[in-house]
């Protein structure tokens, strides 16, 4: 038999010179050595892990339109102005708020036990005393949007899903619906409640928090996000063939409408006819955690990035820094920046959003005139282990709304192979963010302000990705 085999590969490997003939690639294209320098400085960078440290420690959680998220706004310009940035400063807006209230569920037969849960933003409310219902197992989104109309009447819905890490992410598009409109697809077929099982990848026991949506004309019902470990109980107890009662206590409230804004501050620009380069993140938080992978990281991130092109020479595009609000309930800082900046000509915008892991690819959505940019980008970006995408760049709820008027994409895409363990749960800590991975961020994002904003070449508008 291994004769055979040794026969067969030898026999195989006669056809692999033709078979592996290949063109010679193009040569990549030359690396400046002011982008080089200023890429290997960065890989020392503390700035960024200051400001995460600084915003985690003084404000902690940054709820959208609360109290908190304005005292965030009010220590981010300090900071910025604090490292030499100009014309900061806050651009308000209205949004309606809501907050979170008590949140308690356990299972009251056939086997008692008690659950831990949080609420899902925008979730409706139980009556003060709780609720007490029956509980529709679903394994998946799918499974409820084939249950028949009606069939949920006066039940909780308890909706499953296999969540597994991806460096990319993806796993959180596939497996995400089950939040973002499984409350909504409960309510419509009558459901009292909802639980789910957490978007995330961990097996601790905390859930896992984010934003549900309740179309126009869907009264919102109490929605909970499980952890998994009780997650999974619930599946195995519904396996022993009995029926499953669990009582809820949620208390969240919508407080009316309230202040938010975005924090904004620039390196200005030697030609501004060339265009902005708008890069940030969001400065808001979820309320369990302290925000530091999600995302004090990204703001950090950028601006550390932007302080070192600010320290240099005037480059000849502004690069605007911008810390947006209100991200997690529904992108409303991204949305106010789009309107109240779209008659400004922008050339690229991007954001950090994804956590505080190694950025491990870049991809871009360049008109031609600007391709010698991105060829440039990539020969800059493979010393930090960055290689270049086969998609189309245009990723971030918050620069999504600029974007979509032709401006141009710029993503740096982090490893998401961790960042589903911590997403929205108590545990999104400082503890969370690895100072090394960090600084390669920030040496990511310096390199590609220092060749974005000094690139001779037009960065006109773009199709934007649909």
């Amino acid at each position: 038999m291994m004769k055979h085999t040794l026969a067969v590969l030898a026999a195989s490997t006669l056809s692999v010179p033709l078979m592996a003939q290949r063109t010679a690639p193009p040569a990549p294209a030359p690396v400046d050595a002011k982008v080089a320098a200023l890429r290997d400085a960065a890989l020392k960078d503390d700035v960024a892990y200051d400001i995460v440290e600084g915003m985690t420690t003084e404000i902690g959680p940054r709820l959208a339109g609360t109290e908190a998220e304005a005292r965030a706004r009010a220590w981010s310009v300090t900071k910025l102005k604090a490292l030499g940035f100009k014309n900061v400063r806050i651009e308000p807006y209205q949004m309606p708020v809501w907050v979170r209230g008590v949140e308690t569920g356990s299972i009251l037969s056939p086997f008692p036990q008690a659950l831990k849960l949080t609420a899902l933003g925008n979730s409706g409310a139980t009556p003060v005393g709780g609720l007490t219902a029956q509980v529709v197992v679903f394994k998946t989104y799918g499974d409820l949007a084939a249950a028949p109309a009606g069939s949920l009447a006066g039940k909780i819905a308890y909706v499953g899903n296999a969540m597994e890490p991806t460096q990319d992410g993806s796993s959180y598009g596939a497996f995400g619906p089950a939040r973002f409109v499984g409350p909504a697809m409960a309510a419509s077929k009558g459901a009292a409640a909802i639980v789910i099982r957490s978007i995330g990848t961990d097996h601790h026991r905390n859930p896992h928090t984010g934003t549900t949506n309740f179309p126009e004309g869907v009264t919102p019902i109490p929605s909970a996000a499980l952890s998994v470990p009780d997650a999974e109980l619930i599946e195995r107890i519904a396996t022993r063939g009995k029926p499953i009662t669990m009582t809820l206590v949620l208390t969240p409230r919508m407080t009316g409408t309230h202040e938010s804004g975005n924090v904004i501050a620039e390196v200005p620009g030697t030609d501004p006819k060339a265009g902005i380069v708008l890069v940030g993140g969001h400065l808001d938080s979820w309320d369990l955690g302290t925000g530091a992978i999600d995302d004090a990281s990204g703001v950090a991130i950028t601006a550390a990035a932007a302080k070192r092109i600010l320290d240099g020479p005037r480059p000849r595009r502004t690069i605007r820094v911008v810390w947006f609000g209100a991200e997690e309930v529904g992108g409303f800082g991204g949305k106010a920046y789009a309107e109240a900046h779209k008659t400004e000509r922008h050339a690229t915008a991007g954001e950090s959003d994804f956590g505080a892991d190694r950025v491990w690819r870049f991809e871009t959505n360049l008109p031609d005139s600007a391709k010698p940019v991105g060829d440039r980008l990539a020969s800059a970006l493979a010393p930090l282990g960055i290689a270049r995408g086969a998609g189309v760049g245009g990723d971030g709820t918050d620069v999504g709304p600029i974007m979509a008027l032709g401006v141009a994409a710029i993503d740096l895409n982090q490893s998401g192979t961790r960042y589903f363990d911590t997403h929205h749960t108590p545990d999104d800590t400082l503890d969370r963010v690895d100072p090394e991975q960090l600084r390669q961020n920030v040496a990511a994002w310096t390199t590609m302000l220092a060749i974005v904003a000094n690139a001779p070449e037009e960065i006109g508008s773009v199709v934007p990705r649909k």
